[in-house]
């Protein structure tokens, strides 16, 4: 999702710019974690597109949306009404673009839009910029957790540690393990293998890790990789609870929470629905609307009263 192929020079200016640059992530937990969060976030605004817009149109719609922040939309005779990522250009008395530059292989030559007569933008944010610096930001901290839960599997997972003083001393803790692995209940050594003839001292040591509970990281890591998880859900508006504090949260911290989880989400929806009477404008015939897919669920979890609320957040 991630890879545009960049010659040697640009590499070496991003990796020049890139702090730390100590810190590498695995790539491979990267792209997953953006992937992930990726489709979360498309599940918390639920689109009515037109019926050309369906399907597989509808999943390009949503990348578009999220990952650039505005889709230009326009008419075509030989498509209808369709809608594009786009160049902005041209700027009016409010600082705002006013004309969209499309290039598309199905299209001969690009296209040079003015926006508000031959094209309009359908926008998620304000500032025209995606929702993708949110999923890269958390995508980032959820990579780095990994190999940090990754190196905690490894590194606590315990075995015995024994040293022997001689062969047969090793070929008698072999048998031993052997046995016990077999689900012998017990096992019986010859009285000569456990002294030893010659200076009587014992035939082997052990090396024992303890207090392994003590430094047990996983759990914690765990629940901090929760914790991320919790905080990108605020951030896009997942209603979510802490569940470290689920037990003993007050009504009013759960309805903070409801209201911290729903800020950004508000602002996108009044821009969308802003953005959407615009294109109406436009092309009064296209069926365009977005409702906010958790609404019911906030209502329940941050308002016993929610029922006998009669707002609606449906655009």
């Amino acid at each position: 999702m991630t890879y545009i192929p960049l010659n040697y020079s640009q590499l070496n200016i991003i990796e020049s710019e890139y702090q730390p640059a100590v810190i590498k992530n695995n790539s491979a937990a990267f792209a997953y974690w953006q992937r992930s969060l990726f489709q979360r976030a498309c599940s918390v605004l639920d689109f009515t597109l037109p019926n050309d817009w369906t399907g597989k149109t509808r999943d390009f719609f949503y990348y578009c949306l999220f990952r650039f922040g505005y889709v230009a939309v326009f008419d075509r005779p030989e498509f209808g009404t369709v809608f594009q990522p786009a160049t902005l250009n041209g700027i009016n008395f409010y600082y705002q673009p006013t004309r969209a530059l499309i290039c598309n292989p199905a299209i001969p030559e690009s296209l040079n839009l003015e926006i508000g007569r031959e094209c309009e933008i359908l926008k998620l944010t304000p500032d025209y910029i995606g929702i993708w610096p949110i999923i890269d930001r958390y995508a980032q901290k959820l990579a780095t957790l990994d190999g940090a839960i990754d190196m905690s599997i490894v590194n606590n997972k315990f075995a015995f540690v024994l040293a022997a003083k001689n062969k047969a001393a090793a070929a008698a803790l072999k048998k031993m393990l052997d046995k016990i692995n077999a689900g012998e209940p017990a096992v019986i050594l010859d009285q000569k293998v456990l002294n030893d003839e010659t200076d009587k001292t014992e035939p082997w040591q052990t090396w024992t890790r303890d207090h392994l509970k003590e430094n047990y990281l996983t759990t914690d890591q765990l629940k901090d990789q929760q914790t991320i998880i919790n905080s990108f859900d605020a951030e896009i508006g997942i209603p979510t609870t802490p569940y470290q504090k689920a037990e003993r949260m007050t009504d009013y911290e759960s309805r903070s929470r409801m209201t911290d989880s729903s800020a950004r989400l508000h602002v996108w929806l009044d821009t969308l629905n802003s953005s959407i009477d615009e294109v109406k404008k436009l092309y009064p015939d296209l069926t365009l609307s977005v409702r906010y897919r958790y609404e019911d669920e906030e209502r329940k979890e941050g308002d016993p009263d929610a029922g006998n609320n009669d707002d609606d957040w449906s655009l």
